[in-house]
C-alpha cells in the first residue's frame, strides 16, 4: 500500500492503486468504510481455514464475520430463516 495521498501506479501491472486500497482493476472494489465492502473481489481464499482476504483489505470468514483493515469487527450477521 501507498502512504500517499496520490495513486501510485502498480509496477508490474501499469494499473493505478488507490492509496487506501491495494485495489487495482476497474471498476474498483467498495472500500471498507462503505455498506457494500462485501462486494469486493476475493484476492486469496483458505476456505478450509474458514476465511477469505477481500481487495479492500477485509478478512472476511464463513460464518459472515468480519476483520475490517482497521482492526474493528463485524459480528456474523447471517440472516435469520424465516419461522415455518
Amino acid at each position: 500500500m501507498c502512504n500517499s495521498k496520490q495513486p501510485d501506479t502498480d509496477t508490474i501491472t501499469g494499473a493505478i492503486r488507490r492509496p487506501d486500497s491495494p485495489c487495482t482493476h476497474t471498476p474498483t472494489c467498495p472500500p471498507a468504510g462503505r455498506a457494500d465492502r462485501e462486494a469486493a473481489i476475493v484476492v486469496a481464499a483458505y476456505p478450509e481455514q474458514g476465511w477469505s482476504l477481500l481487495c479492500n483489505g477485509i478478512l472476511i470468514f464463513e460464518d459472515t464475520g468480519e476483520l475490517l483493515p482497521d482492526g474493528r469487527v463485524v459480528a456474523p450477521h447471517r440472516p435469520v430463516a424465516a419461522l415455518v
